[in-house]
């Protein structure tokens, strides 16, 4: 039988502290599945927390869809918006039902559970074959019992709640605080975030956990969240609404004007027209910052990163100008003269998945313009999958790196 415990089911329930009738049987399933992945070859690599957390995702899941919560549902729907299709990795055929359980659904939530959770594991192919073959057996498994798994009223917390109704404040602030430190779907792609937070040396040093308590709750309103990295207030509105805010969506990309910032002219013009510049050394890019934009001379210009290499130039109309370090070779323009596509297979995936790393606007600049082909998850040389998806992969992986400013 499995060890996770009636306080960490409970928690995850958008009724707590009130209990269900239901409850017994849903936390009774979570630990035979949570045994059922013990057992499994993959699964047995996994930490035992780790396979807790897993079958408690999935336990979350079917409860959603079950009683048709709106969580899952608002995930398809949104995918669909942005990008055309249903579920991440995963083509969908005809026996696909929506909101009901589905293979592929599993699949993705048990990749999207383990790679957010498994630091070790961050860079985990979604169609690994042990991986989907451990997913085919607990969608196999849960199957068998989900005509049978019971509607609990409760578990529907969010339906005729409306935004602007003031008696409805309360039950919408509880809902946004369950979403943001609680629920299944959300909770995963927060785990860096509040690793990264939790060993913060001030945090450490309080032993009460009464900062990080502060800087949680300071971060369901300021931060993402999510494997779509909106922020708390875009996935109530999505709850309630069936629908994104406008301020989930891309700003409109600027356009020079007469306002341009002061390097904006002087880069495009010394930059032969383009927006964006590559340079194999610091010397090479601190030549162009005083030839080209009239620094000063004689000066080591940024000159904290002069041990770095493969810099990346680009000037924004309104923004001016960003610079990137260590990633001009896994950029595919094809008037990048450091282009290497053996490294790009090996690190463009980074990109995409690794926090500081490019900033938001030259990758953003870099998807819009598709020089990403080689881009594949390690242990695969799998670009079209990336490619399909790597907007979704940036928002999941990134969260606010991607979607702030």
């Amino acid at each position: 039988m499995g060890t996770i415990s009636r306080r960490d089911f409970d928690i995850r329930q958008p009724y707590f502290p009130e209990t269900s009738d239901c409850d017994d049987f849903y936390y009774g399933l979570a630990n035979l599945i949570e045994d059922r992945i013990g057992k499994n070859e993959y699964g047995q690599t996994l930490s035992q927390s780790l396979r807790g957390h897993l079958a408690l995702t999935l336990i979350g899941y079917l409860q959603d869809i079950v009683n048709d919560a709106g969580l899952w549902r608002s995930f398809v729907d949104t995918n669909r918006r942005l990008y055309g299709w249903t579920v991440p990795f995963h083509e969908v055929g005809p026996d696909y039902t929506d909101y009901e359980l589905n293979r592929e659904d599993i699949r993705f939530l048990v990749w999207y559970d383990i790679a957010m959770m498994d630091i070790e594991r961050r860079a985990l192919y979604p169609l690994d074959d042990k991986l989907m073959a451990m997913a085919d057996d607990l969608w196999k498994y849960i199957d068998r019992i989900y005509d049978d798994c019971p509607m609990e009223v409760k578990y529907d917390f969010a339906r005729g709640l409306s935004m602007t109704d003031p008696a409805d404040q309360e039950d919408i602030l509880h809902v946004a605080y369950w979403l943001f430190n609680n629920s299944w779907l959300l909770t995963p792609a927060f785990a860096l975030s509040l690793n990264i937070m939790a060993n913060m040396p001030d945090v450490k040093e309080d032993k009460d956990g009464i900062l990080l308590n502060k800087r949680i709750d300071a971060a369901v309103s300021e931060d993402t969240v999510g494997p779509l990295a909106l922020y708390t207030q875009e996935w109530v509105y999505l709850l309630l609404n069936g629908k994104l805010p406008d301020t989930a969506m891309d700003e409109p990309e600027a356009v020079p004007g007469e306002n341009n910032h002061p390097y904006y002219d002087k880069f495009v013009a010394a930059a032969g027209g383009k927006h964006i510049a590559y340079f194999a050394d610091y010397d090479s890019m601190n030549r162009f910052f005083i030839e080209a934009l009239g620094w000063e001379k004689d000066t080591e210009h940024l000159s904290q990163v002069k041990n770095g290499r493969d810099f990346v130039l680009l000037v924004n109309p309104k923004k001016g100008m960003l610079m990137a370090r260590n990633v001009a070779k896994c950029i595919a323009d094809p008037e990048n003269p450091l282009y290497d596509k053996l490294y790009a297979r090996k690190m463009a995936i980074e990109l995409l998945a690794v926090r500081g790393l490019c900033p938001v606007d030259l990758l953003k600049y870099v998807l819009k313009h598709g020089w990403l082909p080689d881009a594949c998850f390690p242990d695969s040389d799998n670009t079209e999958l990336v490619a399909r998806n790597a907007d979704f992969i940036a928002r999941c992986y990134l969260q606010d790196y991607y979607r702030g400013d």
